[in-house]
């Protein structure tokens, strides 16, 4: 691959995974106007849109595009769409087992016992979950990059903009339980945006190893993909709607996916 293409690569995951990092860190910013966490309504909004997005960028991003380069290579699409998306929810699910966690709004820890503070745990939480979608991205520059396909371009900053605006609720969800539970503003916002950090790490890793992970890209897209509808399917959707049936959850699961669809439809 020529440094020139990659250097371009480089910048475009760089300001596109930036982007979803700041949006984690706009949404922490939160725990500077609001002591309390916000209401159950507010929340299950938050989580319900965010889910939708996922699932979307799941499907249009990353399965479909998955599906299509391994036929463009003569393959067979069904194989690395299916393959890497089981590959992609082992991951995580054995993360979640491997690694001591807090999801936000749980009072009790998952994985193995640990000392941790409650802050590291939610910290880590969070952050689990944001190596999957900074992949995703990262990995959509490299297929604009290799490609030179200014829609694959399109997409990709499609699914930035969707991964930014579903990561604003991400961040309130890490700083303002600990505002609660007294550490400082200051200090549960560094909390709150540092969980993004995940994202510009590994999205500029993916586009670093691009010449190592070409022959693999379909199953990596996938992979990305399974990585995230585990997340959807563990926490966003049960959360949203708390334990019982909810219409806003449920209606914000579904606008979610409508703007993510439109997103990449329009962009892509």
């Amino acid at each position: 691959m020529e440094t020139a293409n990659l250097i371009t690569m480089i910048g475009w995951a760089a300001s596109g995974t930036g982007f979803t990092f700041m949006m984690t860190a706009l949404g922490a910013a939160s725990v500077f106007f609001f002591r309390k966490t916000i209401s159950e309504n507010v929340h299950r909004m938050a989580l319900g849109l965010a889910a939708g997005i996922m699932i979307a960028a799941s499907v249009w991003s990353l399965l479909i595009p998955a599906m299509e380069a391994a036929e463009e290579a003569g393959g067979a699409g069904w194989l690395p769409a299916c393959g890497g998306f089981i590959l992609g929810v082992a991951f995580l699910l054995l993360l979640d087992e491997l690694l001591p966690h807090l999801h936000p709004g749980s009072k009790n820890p998952e994985g193995p016992k640990s000392h941790l503070s409650r802050a590291s745990l939610l910290f880590f939480a969070v952050t689990l979950h944001n190596i999957p979608e900074g992949m995703s991205v990262g990995l959509l520059f490299v297929v604009a990059g290799q490609t030179g396909d200014p829609l694959a371009l399109s997409a990709a900053f499609a699914l930035a903009l969707g991964m930014g605006i579903q990561n604003i609720p991400e961040g309130a969800a890490v700083s303002l339980p600990l505002r609660q539970e007294g550490y400082s503003a200051k200090k549960a916002f560094a909390f709150g945006a540092l969980s993004g950090l995940a994202e510009p790490v590994f999205g500029i890793l993916v586009v670093l190893c691009a010449s190592w992970i070409a022959p693999f890209m379909p199953w990596l897209l996938a992979f990305s993909a399974g990585a995230m509808m585990y997340v959807v399917v563990e926490e966003l959707i049960p959360e949203a709607h708390l334990g019982e049936h909810s219409n806003i959850g449920t209606l914000s699961v579904m606008a979610g996916f409508v703007l993510m669809m439109a997103l990449d439809c329009a962009l892509g």
